[in-house]
């Protein structure tokens, strides 16, 4: 803990901008301001240290603290000239938090501290203003009451309220002073009657009682709930900014405002802010009176308010003067908080502004092109967690909208249909030119059809990386997962007391989990240029190669564009659902015999080949990573008596007979039971098909269109070695007999998945045999934790709102458990094979952080869904360029 836990800014100031983690953004901007020279009341911050001590004490500040805050109180007392609780010249401050990283609105902010019956009088005489004496009273009492002492906003908000109507006014500064010396006797008498005590009139107690606040209002539920949606610690606590009040409510000279240096939507290079006139800071917000814009460009044609360029041109000038040494100084677009007083321009706040993601991309490369900043540090300026926004349609901020549920953003984009409950109905409506929205308790392969027809999935169960999460993903598709607020009967929804029927129109926002009523308006984001350069840099300065998981020519075309290096995952299994071939897969798994098994898989061998010649032409030689079949057999079952019917038909068998192998094939816990290489070491006829279908379309590819490819076999669920070398044995006997077949001689890889604890730490052994080890983090995280990715979305947020868990697993790798297993995988691989290939094809492939954490293992690639290939490989520069 730092020896100082109080720091000035002023005419001597004690700290800067490089002191976020201690100062706060807020307070550390305020000193840099200060030692820049621009207009700065004078104050001090306390640490966020103390943020963390006063919750060890007890809530308690210390007499320690207490000393340090007098000796700064002291400093800014000599640099204004005022005293605090003078009776002739009061000095007057306000109390802000200010955390390393903005929150903007989560935390408390008290104003006119140091106001009582004999500071009032001192204000009156020093100001000779009256009506603005007792109207920053009156605030102060607002603000303290609920701020400090926790009392209802709305009982104080309500005597306001009555007092304008009473007086046939609509604006706060059309009440005179009279009007606003008796609602301060009001507001006090109230408080006494609410509080059982009269308001604090002691201003170092006041000053003591906001501090406090403040620091509690690190704890507080919105400040929470911010923190937990981006990641940020809850051990950072808040640092405490206390600065002498100016005053932007003294009268027709005098204004508040907000501004960003350029426009935070667009990005465009022009200044964008509010302001009013005759205010203090929290009207700027609270909506209470319209404010104005700050430049004539910014001034709205159907209601052309004055800007600040126009009426207050002087005080324009210096904003304006400020505006470019601010942006000067960081180098980044800049969020401005400003007072004017008497004409004269105060500074309150500065930060790096938020923005959108087409803001981000723009302001980056404008900034480059201005020689503000390098390409390391355009790349670094636009978050990989914002380029979602920039590949899918999104809801538009500015349609009305009714929210009627909401579930997990399982993937991005918005979503407008009617509803229908089946894959076969979503199937059947699109193909009739209806525009659907696919409902299900949950989905399962076997809707891929309707999946993909659908225009956006909504699932009452499933998480992040549930089955309906990863495919719409995979497929740009929005996806709202998990949304337990919609109840499904039949075919009927029941969400907010009302029912909805099949044929009734919802949208979804995929990217924030909302469920809206009927059609709601949407804009499509445009990639620009801009967009494309921001990329290439990206591609410049990352190490991590990036694939995709595409099981299809049309996902692995998508991919490439997006600027995927290869296929990382294929899952096989997906192709056997489309068109007619899942009729023949049932024939396979209820065959009785080898030969009527090899019977069906003939007719399945040419469909799978060209599956892999479409994809491995569209990679145009990139690598391809195809595993193998990999879940249970049951999932392709027949689930009605006319699906079994028509397979009995096929196979010219009883009825009876399938229903009875059907049955047989029942499992308990299916995901750990018969599935993966367990299916190719009790059916190697299945993973012989798959390995002759794949070189077969090489081969073809090779001979035919002078194509370099490289297969690489992928073996899922190995957990001993000794199961990859089976395996690995007879699909080399059966790629040699398919290459002598075809006269040509291929490159390969066979390799396997790392998603069970025990091949992670046996991969020394497991790595005798595999060329490659693919991360399957999906898997990996269930078995690693005991955790069901599609059962856990009930309980998961518990945990994580009681802080057991960080992040849900499932959105991002658990680097103390998962992530060791990784480690301990990847050394043991390396010991045995040095130039073993690693990479990672779960989910978390295109997640930010996991990203990174792969970057620091020193993996080869990651591989994601082709609409995050763009967020994967931002990502990954990123890692990069902060290792």
């Amino acid at each position: 803990m730092s020896s100082k836990n109080v720091f000035f800014f002023g005419s001597k100031t004690e700290g800067e901008a490089g002191n976020k983690n201690l100062l706060g953004g807020k307070g550390a901007n305020l000193a840099e301001m200060t030692k820049i020279g621009l207009p700065v009341p004078p104050g001090f911050t306390i640490t966020t240290e103390m943020c963390i001590e006063y919750y060890k004490q007890g809530k308690k500040i210390s007499d320690s603290l207490l000393k340090e805050i007098r000796e700064a109180l002291a400093k800014v007392e000599k640099d204004t000239g005022k005293k605090f609780g003078d009776a002739n010249n009061p000095l007057l401050v306000s109390v802000r938090s200010g955390a390393r990283v903005s929150m903007p609105g989560m935390m408390d902010t008290v104003l006119n501290l140091g106001l009582n019956e004999n500071t009032l009088k001192g204000l009156i005489g020093a100001t000779g203003n009256e009506r603005f004496a007792y109207d920053a009273y009156r605030r102060f009492i607002q603000m303290y009451s609920n701020v400090v002492m926790g009392m209802n906003p709305e009982i104080l908000e309500h005597i306001l309220t009555g007092t304008k109507e009473k007086k046939g006014v609509k604006n706060d500064t059309e009440l005179t002073a009279a009007d606003l010396k008796q609602m301060v006797a009001d507001f006090k008498a109230k408080y006494r009657e609410k509080m059982k005590s009269d308001f604090p009139e002691d201003p170092m107690q006041q000053l003591i009682g906001a501090i406090s606040a403040v620091f509690g209002s690190w704890n507080n539920e919105r400040a929470c709930i911010y923190r937990r949606m981006h990641g940020f610690s809850d051990d950072w606590g808040t640092a405490v900014n206390v600065q002498a009040m100016v005053f932007g409510n003294m009268g027709e000279d005098c204004a508040t405002g907000v501004a960003f240096t350029r426009n935070p939507s667009t990005g465009e290079n022009k200044y964008y802010g509010e302001f009013l006139i005759n205010a203090q800071g929290e009207d700027v917000v609270a909506g209470i009176r319209t404010p104005q814009p700050v430049n004539k460009d910014s001034v709205d044609p159907d209601n052309p308010l004055p800007s600040m360029e126009e009426v207050m041109p002087a005080v324009y000038k210096q904003l304006a003067n400020v505006f470019d040494i601010l942006e000067k100084h960081y180098k980044d677009m800049q969020d401005i908080e400003f007072t004017v007083e008497k004409n004269k321009l105060y500074m309150l706040q500065t930060r790096n502004g938020k923005r959108t993601a087409m803001a981000a991309v723009k302001i980056a490369c404008d900034m480059l092109n201005e020689k503000l900043i390098n390409e390391k540090e355009a790349v670094l300026r636009v978050a990989p967690e914002q380029v979602d926004q920039l590949l899918h349609p999104m809801i538009d901020p500015k349609a009305s909208k009714t929210l009627i549920a909401k579930g997990l953003p399982a993937s991005p984009g918005a979503a407008t249909g009617q509803i229908v409950f089946t894959a076969q109905d979503a199937d059947e409506w699109a193909s009739a030119g209806k525009k659907v929205i696919l409902v299900r308790h949950e989905t399962s392969p076997e809707d891929i059809k309707g999946m993909v027809a659908a225009q956006g999935i909504l699932t009452a169960l499933g998480g992040m990386t549930s089955h309906a999460a990863v495919v719409a993903r995979g497929m740009g598709k929005c996806c709202v997962a998990g949304c337990g607020q919609i109840k499904l009967s039949g075919k009927t929804m029941s969400v907010s007391g009302k029912t909805y029927k099949e044929g009734d129109i919802i949208t979804l926002n995929g990217s924030n989990g909302e469920v809206y009523d009927g059609n709601v308006g949407k804009i499509t984001p445009e990639l620009s240029g801009d967009f494309g350069k921001i990329m290439d840099l990206a591609d410049k300065y990352r190490k991590l190669k990036v694939r995709t998981n595409a099981d299809t020519p049309h996902d692995s075309s998508v991919a490439r564009k997006f600027g995927a290096e290869g296929i990382g995952l294929c899952r096989t299994e997906h192709m056997f659902f489309e068109g007619d071939r899942v009729v023949a897969v049932r024939e396979m798994i209820l065959s009785s015999s080898l030969e009527e098994r090899e019977k069906a898989l003939a007719k399945l061998e040419p469909m799978q080949k060209q599956d892999f010649v479409g994809i491995f032409r569209e990679m145009k030689g990139l690598p391809v990573t195809i595993r193998l079949l990999d879940p249970p057999l049951h999932e392709f079952l027949p689930h009605t008596d006319a699906e079994l019917e028509e397979v009995a038909r096929n196979m010219d068998v009883p009825i009876d007979m399938l229903k009875s192998k059907s049955a047989s094939l029942h499992e308990f816990n299916p995901m750990l039971g018969h599935r993966g290489c367990r299916l190719g070491i009790s059916y190697p006829e299945i993973y012989k098909m798959q390995v002759r279908a794949i070189i077969e379309a090489a081969c073809e590819l090779v001979k035919n269109e002078k194509m370099e490819i490289v297969p690489e076999i992928m073996i899922p669920l190995v957990g001993k070695k000794e199961e990859l070398a089976i395996i690995k044995e007879y699909s080399e006997a059966e790629i040699k007999k398919t290459m002598d077949k075809n006269g040509v001689n291929l490159k390969y890889m066979i390799g396997t998945m790392i998603e069970l604890p025990r091949a992670a730490i046996t991969s020394d052994r497991i790595a005798e045999e595999a060329e490659f080890f693919s991360f399957g983090t999906n898997d990996l995280t269930q078995t690693t934790m005991g955790l069901s990715r599609d059962d856990s979305g009930n309980f998961l947020p518990d945990y994580v709102n009681k802080k057991i868990y960080s992040v849900d697993p499932f959105v991002s790798i658990d680097q103390e458990g998962v992530g060791e297993l990784m480690k301990i995988s990847i050394e043991k691989g390396r010991k045995t094979r040095k130039n073993i290939k690693l990479g990672i094809c779960g989910e978390h492939g295109g997640e930010p952080q996991s990203v990174i954490f792969c970057h620091k293992l020193g993996l080869d690639y990651v591989s994601c869904s082709p609409y995050r290939v763009p967020v994967a490989r931002l990502a990954a520069a990123h890692a990069n360029l902060m290792s």
